[in-house]
Formats: structure tokens, C-alpha cells, sequence
């Protein structure tokens, strides 16, 4: 019994990360108690539209149910209830702290002032938080009551930074998704598996699991890197490697001035300082590039007149190409040069700390390499320059503008050809020239570096031009045109043998020579082993199956309870079976408290079917058509001679079925009948539980096992786990 005050409470939060009773994507569930508030709605809560809108003005974008933009609002005019304003409003501070989302629901339960409220988040942690900052700028809100908002969404904003996958990496995941592939973040970090089992890719944003660790280890090392390219008749800068600044100074004058002064082992552009003219520049330099680097070891090149641009190659390919500029500052003869970087560069939207913004902050009194370029020029970051006089703060670097579309093929081929010498399939070549239109050989270009893991987002939002599809690149060279990612995945859902039906599946994908896992109530099973006794039903033992490479086709155990908790451990599956609708009485817990519940609890299995997959359903289910119809995909029929009515209604339509005839397993199609085997031939286990054979051989046909496979494999099963020790 709940009691009544002029509170929201939550009662329970939970975090779904699987398909679910709300939508196909990972939610966070709350339970409210609105107390008082079930009296009130917002239209009785007076100043409440003023004050809410005042502060979340984007709540004028939220459909609701209306369907169209400002429909939230109208509901919020006409009378809601507290749970679902408060629904909006978390969505919304998550949209404010960068971390876009538009799905929530709320239902009410049987239980008068409760509430089922569901809001969609790509991190638990950020959804939690954006929760409890939503609850209490809706309570400030209807008392009317100061609250500072600006501080804790800084403080969202900055979770999202921390805890959220980066722009670049989230941008590949994103093209993968529009390829229908799956993906499952494996850490905190921006390591991210593509695809399931055995059909698995990984990247770790630019990196992928084709990126050599040689390659790597040859891209940072600046004059391997550069020997490998001239050796291949790549043009590349004359230089040297040296170990002292007198060193440097002697090879300077030897390649003759000006020159550039750069770690061999860097990255980034740090520690690299460019149109070096004098032996104080030099030895400066050196010693700039030594701190950087972290090793004494630097090289010295010619200095190539020019611009610098950034060509990403993917898999031999060139997708983007992008050039930088320098950064200059105009003085007004009263503005230190770091003011005037605030005021003047700064100041520019694409600028920023974040992995969001194409452009970083200009910090003239922070940055090495800056400070070093002043000090060339006779300044520091608190010189006051003359009003009108241009101040060279950055030169070259900013690779920012888009230059795609200019990139002479001549050249293109070039950087593809630097790719593959390194061994690297996805990498940034920097090079220098005044022209990308044309061959770098007719205007004196080099390739100056080439990059193992490089940036993207200077390509995803460049300062100037059109963006590129660089994730979508990314995801084509991982997948082939048909490919996606995916094995095949059973989902059992029931409580009517489930287990048995499972393992049952599991040996005819083996018989049919497919490395199958079962995580099941009886255990998980490794290609017919049992490498665990524990109840596998839960997400962690399911997801563990989806991450192990060796697993060539997964079958899934769930029920009711695991669906409340977590959801299912796959987002789509070939094969979605339904043995019954059984046992809405064990969770009341839940707020299910009939039938009709356990029904949109269980439909779940049905509504995440492949559109190429089917659904295999008990025809023994009250509402077995019902679930039909959510099917994507096939839809197959099972049942016992007591079920012959629904199933020869279902036969009717031209779908499949699987049924008794007297002793005999038979597999029809509309009119179409092939007898399997009799149950007399089978084990006492198998024959004495019908429904479950039945189950078992409707899941495999839908699978398009062979009827003969399908038979041995009933013929050999064996019940009794087999342990495998380790």
C-alpha cells in the first residue's frame, strides 16, 4: 500500500540493457510513486507550464503522442500527470548534456498512484544521473522554487564526455547499426565488437582488428617510417635522425634552411615546430621535440613549402581528404596576443576541449609549440601587438577544411600506396603541398608522415565543406556488401521445458557442424559440453556467449522474470520460440497481475525476429495468431493432436507447422506433409516430453537444418550434461 504525499518517488530503477517490454534498445525503468500528484495534473499545477518551458525551452521539439513537434506541450497544457513530465524532462537533459535520445513511455499499474515510466539513454550512469537532476528541477518547478541549473548540466555534460563512447568511434558504431549490424561495447573505453560470435570485427575508434601491431609500431617510428616510403619511391622530405641539438644544427646546415625539427616517435603534431632559420630556432626546437618525444632521438627534414592536409585511407582506398591553415592574430594595440586568441580564434563555435568539437582551443601560454613560435618572433603570450599588425600564432596544422573532392587520383594513389607499405589499413598520411589538385611530384610535395589510428572528426565536422562518411567506410571495409555481422540466434522463451528445447537446438546445429552455445536454466554449454552448472538465464552469461569468437550459432533460455530485469541479452534473433504464457502469478512483483500482462511481457521474444528469421509459437497459446502477427519473419506452428484445429487453420494460410500423427513427428507446409520419425525410436526422455521434440525440430526447420541431421540429432542427444574441466 502506498501512501500519499506531495512527493515523486521512485521506488525502483532499473536498467534494461536488452530488448524489453518498452522498445528493441537498452532503457532506464522507474517505478513511481506520485502520491498527492495522482490529484493533480498540470493543469492544476499552476505556473508549472511557464516555469518548466522557461528552463527547458527544447521541450517545444517533443511529439508525445501527438506526433508532431510541440505535441508534449499541448499534452502539458491540457493535463498530465507528474510521471510523464518528468519522463520528458530527462530526455531532454540528456539532449542538453550532448547525449541525444527521444524514447520514453509511462504507464500506470493497477495500483492506484504508481507508475511504470521508461526513458531510452546510451549509458546507465548519465541516464541515472540525468534522472535525479530531473526530479528535482520538477519539484523546483511546481513549488516554484530558485534552482540552478546551469552547474549540475555542466556536471552531465561532462559524464557524457567521460562515460560515453567518442564522437569518432560512436560515429562507426552508428554506420554499423545502419547496416543492421550489432555491436556490444567490451569496455569503459572505445573498445567496440561489431557482429556476434563468430562473425565478429573490433575497432578501437580508428584502429580495427586488421590494424597490425607492426604496422603500428612502424608508423610511430617517424624515420622507419620515412626509409620504407623512400625506398618505394614515395617522396618524402630529406632529413635525418640526430641525438643533440648540436647534431641537429649540423644537419640543418647540411640539408640547408629552413628546416622542420620533430620527435621520431610522435604524434598529433606535437613537439613539431616548422621554417626553422637560424641555430637558435634549431637548438630550440630540439630541445622541444626531445621533451615530446620523451627520447633524445629527433629528426630533422627539409622544410617543404605549403600546405599540410590529412588524407584518411581505408582499406587501400582514400576517403577524405582535409587541409589546414594557419592561425594568425590581428593586434589592436591594447590586447595581449593571448586576449586576442580568446577574442579572435577562440571565440570560433568549433572550438572547443571536447573529442566534439573539429577544432581545439588556441592557448598561447600553455602550448610549447606556440610559445616557441612567438618567442621566434620576439613575443610571448602577454605581448601587446601593434594595432593592425598580423601575429603568426600556429603555422600550418588546423586541418580542418574539406578538400575531398580536390584530391588529384595521382595523389590519392600515392597515400594508398604509403597505407600499404606501413602495412596499416586504416591510416592518416600527412603531407605537404601547395596544390592537392595536382602530383605531388610537379609541385615538390612529400608525404611527411603517416599515421596508425588517426583522427576522424576533423572529417566527420570539418571547419569548411561537406562532411564524410568515414564510419560507413570503416564498417565496408570490415563487411562485405552481404554481410552482417550476425550467427544465427535462437531465443527460447517459456517455462514448458525450455531448457531441454534449448540444448535439444543446440545439438542439431552441432550435428549440422556449427560450433553451438547454450546458455540456458541447466547450465552453459560449449559444443555439446557443459562448462557451467550455474543458471545462464541472465545477461552476463548471454552476452559472454555472444562475445566468444569461437561461437557459430547461439540458443538462448529467458523467461518472464529475466525480460523485467534486464531485457534480452541479443537485439535480434533467426529464431524467436514461444512455449507457453504460463505463470503471470510469480510476478507480482512486477505489477503483472493477469494474463493480458504476461502476454506484452512474452510478445517481446517475438517482436525481436529477423525479417529473414521466424517465429515458432505453441499452438497450445490462447493468443498464438496474436503473437503471429508480430512476426517479422516466418511464423511456424507446433503442437499436439488436442491443437489440430489451430494448426490446420495456420496450414491454411500456406505456413508451416510441426505436429503429431499418431506417433510420428510430421513437418508440414500448407498442403505439403513429410513424415520426420516416430517418437518410439527416440531415448525415454525425449519421447515422454512430445511438445519439447516438437519445439526442437520446428526451431531447426526454421533454421533449414536437413530433416535427415534434424532425425540423427534426435536419435544421439543425450540429456545428461557432459563437464568440461579446465
Amino acid at each position: 500500500m502506498t501512501t500519499k504525499s506531495k512527493e515523486i518517488k521512485a521506488l525502483r530503477t532499473t536498467h534494461l540493457r536488452g530488448p524489453n517490454i518498452w522498445t528493441y534498445r537498452p532503457v532506464i525503468e522507474v517505478w513511481l510513486d506520485i502520491g498527492e500528484f495522482e490529484e493533480l495534473p498540470s493543469n492544476k499545477l499552476p505556473g508549472l507550464y511557464e516555469r518548466l518551458t522557461a528552463r527547458l525551452p527544447g521541450l517545444m521539439q517533443h511529439r508525445c503522442g501527438v506526433g508532431e513537434v510541440g505535441g508534449f506541450l499541448e499534452r502539458l497544457r491540457e493535463g498530465t500527470w507528474v510521471g510523464h513530465i518528468l519522463e520528458h524532462v530527462v530526455l531532454e537533459l540528456q539532449n542538453l548534456a550532448g547525449m541525444r535520445t527521444g524514447f520514453g513511455q509511462t504507464r500506470s499499474t493497477h495500483v492506484r498512484g504508481v507508475y511504470k515510466m521508461a526513458f531510452r539513454t546510451r549509458q546507465e550512469q548519465v541516464g541515472r544521473a540525468a534522472l535525479s537532476l530531473g526530479h528535482d528541477l520538477l519539484l523546483a518547478c511546481i513549488n516554484n522554487q530558485d534552482f540552478d541549473l546551469d552547474t549540475p548540466l555542466t556536471d552531465l555534460r561532462d559524464m557524457v564526455d567521460s562515460l560515453c563512447l567518442g564522437p569518432s568511434t560512436s560515429h562507426i558504431v552508428d554506420a554499423a547499426t545502419d547496416r543492421r549490424i550489432p555491436s556490444i561495447r567490451l569496455t569503459e573505453g572505445n573498445l567496440v565488437q561489431l557482429g556476434f560470435g563468430s562473425a565478429q570485427r573490433r575497432i578501437w575508434t580508428a584502429e580495427t582488428d586488421r590494424t597490425s601491431a607492426i604496422a603500428e609500431s612502424i608508423a610511430s617510428d617517424k624515420d622507419m617510417t620515412k626509409s620504407l616510403l623512400k625506398a618505394c619511391g614515395v617522396p618524402v622530405p630529406e632529413g635525418s635522425l640526430v641525438r643533440s641539438a648540436d647534431e641537429a644544427w649540423e644537419e640543418a646546415q647540411d640539408i640547408g634552411l629552413p628546416v622542420v625539427v620533430k620527435p621520431y616517435d610522435g604524434n598529433h603534431g606535437r613537439g613539431v615546430t616548422l621554417n626553422l632559420m637560424t641555430e637558435n630556432d634549431v637548438r630550440e626546437a630540439y630541445q622541444l621535440a626531445a621533451r615530446k618525444g620523451g627520447s633524445k632521438s629527433v629528426l630533422v627534414e627539409r622544410y617543404i613549402t605549403g600546405d599540410e592536409h590529412r588524407v584518411l585511407i581505408v582499406g587501400n582506398k582514400l576517403v577524405a581528404a582535409a587541409k589546414g591553415e594557419s592561425l594568425w592574430v590581428t593586434g589592436d594595440g591594447q590586447a595581449s596576443i593571448k586576449q586576442l586568441a580568446d577574442s579572435q580564434i577562440n571565440i570560433d563555435p568549433r572550438r572547443g576541449e571536447t573529442e566534439e568539437f573539429p577544432l581545439g582551443l588556441i592557448k598561447p601560454d600553455e602550448s610549447a609549440e606556440i610559445i616557441l613560435e612567438l618567442k621566434r618572433q620576439g613575443m610571448d603570450a602577454h605581448s601587446i601587438p601593434l594595432a593592425g599588425q598580423k601575429v603568426l600564432i600556429q603555422p600550418n596544422g588546423n586541418v580542418a577544411i574539406d578538400v575531398t573532392d580536390l584530391v588529384h587520383p595521382e595523389v590519392a594513389r600515392v597515400a594508398a600506396l604509403a597505407s600499404r607499405i606501413v602495412g596499416l589499413d586504416i591510416a592518416g598520411i600527412d603531407m605537404v603541398c601547395e596544390d592537392i589538385s595536382r602530383p605531388l611530384e610537379q609541385q615538390g610535395g612529400a608525404i611527411i608522415e603517416v599515421n596508425a589510428s588517426p583522427g576522424l572528426l576533423s572529417h566527420l565536422k570539418p571547419a569548411q565543406g561537406q562532411p564524410r562518411n568515414v564510419g560507413g567506410a570503416i564498417i565496408e571495409h570490415l563487411f562485405g556488401a552481404s554481410e552482417n555481422g550476425r550467427i544465427p540466434v535462437v531465443g527460447v522463451a517459456g517455462s514448458r521445458g525450455a531448457s531441454l528445447i534449448s540444448r535439444l537446438i543446440a545439438s542439431m546445429l552441432s550435428m549440422n557442424g556449427q560450433y553451438a552455445g547454450v546458455a540456458c536454466q541447466d547450465g552453459l554449454y560449449l559444443d555439446q559440453r557443459q562448462v557451467s552448472k550455474n543458471d545462464s538465464t541472465g545477461w552476463e552469461a548471454g552476452q559472454g556467449l555472444l562475445i566468444n569468437r569461437n561461437v557459430q550459432a547461439a540458443v538462448f533460455e529467458t523467461n518472464g522474470k529475466r525480460i523485467l530485469e534486464n531485457g534480452l541479452p541479443y537485439d535480434k534473433c533467426s529464431v524467436g520460440l514461444i512455449t507457453d504464457l504460463d505463470g503471470y502469478e510469480s510476478l507480482s512483483e512486477f505489477y503483472i497481475n493477469e494474463a493480458e500482462l504476461m502476454y506484452k511481457v512474452m510478445r517481446t521474444q517475438i517482436d525481436v525476429v529477423l525479417p529473414h528469421g521466424a517465429a515458432v509459437i505453441n499452438a497450445a497459446i490462447r493468443n498464438a495468431e496474436e503473437l503471429a502477427d508480430l512476426s517479422d519473419g516466418d511464423v511456424i506452428f507446433y503442437g499436439l493432436p488436442a491443437h489440430q484445429e489451430a494448426l490446420n487453420k495456420h496450414l491454411h494460410t500456406g505456413k508451416r507447422a510441426v505436429y503429431l500423427r499418431g506417433d510420428v513427428v510430421v513437418l508440414a507446409q500448407g498442403e505439403q506433409v513429410q513424415e520426420l520419425l516416430p517418437l518410439s525410436t527416440l531415448k525415454p526422455v525425449k519421447a515422454e516430453q512430445p511438445e519439447v521434440i516438437l519445439a526442437a525440430v520446428a526451431a531447426a526447420w526454421a533454421l533449414d537444418i536437413s530433416t535427415d541431421i534434424i532425425a540423427a540429432a534426435l536419435r544421439n542427444f543425450d540429456s545428461t550434461p557432459v563437464i568440461k574441466h579446465y
